[in-house]
């Protein structure tokens, strides 16, 4: 019997395709990081050796230029500050291949050391001299450097001051106080086209000019600082510091003024806020004194005995003593009598020690009782009546049956203002930079802001200066300023950050006070419209649940008050004077 056997072939291994490719990327990886290596260090070389080359032609220019006689040493056809002499303002240089262009700048320099005109015959002291060689190409760059020139001698130097007619200008920037502002900027311009001609950086907040001939621009600035300029007579026409003029042989001297600006924040008011006194009798927190009277479940009631209600009780509010009084305004009240009860309200005032009724003839009824709401307090005096309680009298005739009050409230205005939002207004400092053709003042600062929702606006970047505030107006209608503080106009000093709050009025306002029906407090962002024959006016309620309407003319008004998570509610007020009103919303939930 023969076996026959298999012969075993070998087992080949090989690579899928997405091995391949990942095998690839990561050989490519490895060449690009060599690839950019070799290229990084094909530019070091390239520009270094380009650089070397460069430097090489600006010293070999600076010491041509420093064999060169002294007046010789300036650029064809300039004029001040830069010197005049036989150099080319531009040349090109090819070195192995490579084109370098070369620039050459020649400017004077004053220098106070050296004595000031007139005692100093020439105030063109030495010359500075700059070579800027660059060249182009993917490894482009350029070089700079520099070197001072003196004359000789006062000869030489007075000898390059004749052959370069011109004078001085000396601009010295000072601060609010008189103090010199170091290192401020201080440029030069030419008016006509606004070509800047050069520019200062001086630590001790002066420096003199080398200029031919003619009038300049000066603008003098400093970060966070305030720019001063001068002007033209194209700009304004009657200039306060108009341009410049300098001439040969003179020294022309110009000084600014330039101080850290301030900021401000300005906040647009009423005279009056308004504010209350309110107990929805969750608790007995508020109440200074009850007889025959319980208090449960968000209600004061008559209380009960074996036989049931008592036939009479009282509950009288705890001392109310508002900071700020200006006005009382109104007591109001919700309660239920059924048939058969009665409630009635009185107010009370401190007399020494001692809580009596306000008499009828400054509060007339007081002496039977109210039970009618709401009960205008407005003619109240506040010197007299200075502090309040609230009394309620409860009563029945059937020991069954008690009144219910479910909450009283008394409002009254004071002195801490409610905030006027979107008032648009002008403000203006007192600087004049001129007077135009009908010499009325041109004034440097003059500018239009709106306040925001809270009735205020920040205004940054201000110069010292005495600022007026003016034309208050809200929805297109003037307001009234009342008063300030601090007081109008503003003296406004440099480096501060200030607030101002500026008091305004109308012959006509509506404050409405909007809150919860059950716990009294204020509704924030409900939406109030009011309507009227001429229109519709929206105002939102801030944090204290009001929104204030103004100006207003005398009238009738539909007012109609949203909120979310309540009730919508309508009503209607009658405005005249200074009106407030307090809205109720219910709870939708």
């Amino acid at each position: 019997m023969s076996e026959k056997l298999e012969e075993k072939k070998p087992k080949m291994n090989s690579f899928t395709l997405i091995e391949v490719l990942i095998g690839i990327f990561l050989i490519l990886i490895v060449f690009l990081g060599i690839f950019g290596a070799y290229q990084l260090g094909l530019k070091v070389v390239g520009l270094s050796e380009r650089k070397i080359t460069a430097i090489q032609i600006a010293q070999g220019e600076i010491e041509k230029i420093r064999n060169l006689p002294y007046q010789e040493i300036g650029i064809r056809e300039a004029s001040l500050p830069e010197a005049r002499g036989n150099l080319e303002r531009e040349t090109i240089k090819i070195l192995n291949g490579k084109e370098y262009k070369i620039e050459r700048k020649v400017t004077f320099v004053v220098d106070s050391a050296d004595g000031n005109f007139p005692q100093d015959p020439c105030d063109l002291d030495y010359k500075k001299v700059e070579i800027k060689v660059s060249w182009k190409g993917k490894f482009g760059g350029e070089v700079v450097l520099t070197t001072d020139i003196s004359p000789k001698d006062k000869v030489e130097e007075t000898a390059s001051c004749r052959e370069q007619p011109g004078g001085i200008l000396r601009v010295q920037v000072f601060d609010a106080f008189g103090n010199l502002v170091s290192s401020p900027l201080i440029e030069i311009y030419q008016p006509s086209t606004g070509f800047l001609i050069t520019s200062a950086i001086p630590t001790d907040g002066r420096h003199d000019f080398p200029l031919s001939a003619s009038s300049y621009k000066v603008v003098v600035s400093k970060a966070n600082y305030s720019t001063e300029k001068t002007y033209s007579q194209e700009e304004i026409a009657l200039p306060e510091k108009p341009n410049p003029i300098v001439l040969e042989g003179m020294v022309t001297q110009v000084s600014f003024a330039i101080d850290k600006l301030s900021s401000l924040l300005v906040q647009t008011l009423t005279p009056w806020g308004l504010d209350s006194f309110s107990d929805s009798f969750l608790d007995e927190s508020k109440i200074s004194e009850k007889e025959n009277v319980l208090i449960s479940e968000g209600k004061a009631s008559l209380a009960t005995s074996s036989e049931g209600y008592y036939p009479s009780g009282y509950l009288i509010s705890k001392e109310i003593s508002p900071l700020n009084l200006l006005q009382w305004q109104d007591f109001s009240f919700t309660d239920e009598e059924p048939q058969g009860t009665d409630l009635k309200y009185q107010i009370l005032y401190a007399s020494g020690t001692d809580w009596i009724l306000i008499p009828d003839d400054d509060l007339p009824g007081n002496s039977l009782g109210f039970d009618s709401s709401p009960v205008s307090l407005s003619n109240l005096s506040t010197t007299t009546y200075s502090k309040l309680k609230l009394k309620a009298n409860f009563s029945t005739n059937s020991s069954s049956s008690t009144p219910f009050l479910h909450d009283w409230q008394i409002s009254w205005k004071n002195s801490l203002a409610t905030p006027i939002s979107n008032c648009k207004f002008n403000l203006r400092g007192e600087k004049i930079i001129g007077k135009d053709l009908n010499e009325n003042p041109v004034y440097k600062y003059n500018a239009s802001f709106l306040t925001d929702f809270l009735g205020q606006i920040q205004i940054p970047n201000l110069e010292w200066d005495v600022y007026h505030f003016s034309n208050f107006q809200k929805d297109s209608q003037n307001l009234d300023f009342v008063t300030s503080t601090p007081s109008h106009p503003l003296s406004l000093p440099p480096n501060t950050n200030l607030e101002m709050k500026i008091y305004l009025k109308s012959q006509n306002s509506l404050l409405l006070s909007v809150q919860d029906s059950e716990t009294l407090l204020p509704i924030f962002s409900a939406t109030t419209t009011l309507t009227s024959q001429s229109g519709q006016k929206i105002q939102y309620t801030n944090e204290k649940g009001q929104a204030i309407f103004l100006p207003l003319e005398r009238g009738n008004y539909t007012i109609l008050v949203e909120a979310v998570g309540y009730y919508s509610t309508s009503s209607s007020v009658f405005v005249s004077g200074h009106t407030t009103k307090t809205i109720k919303l219910e709870p939708s939930d």
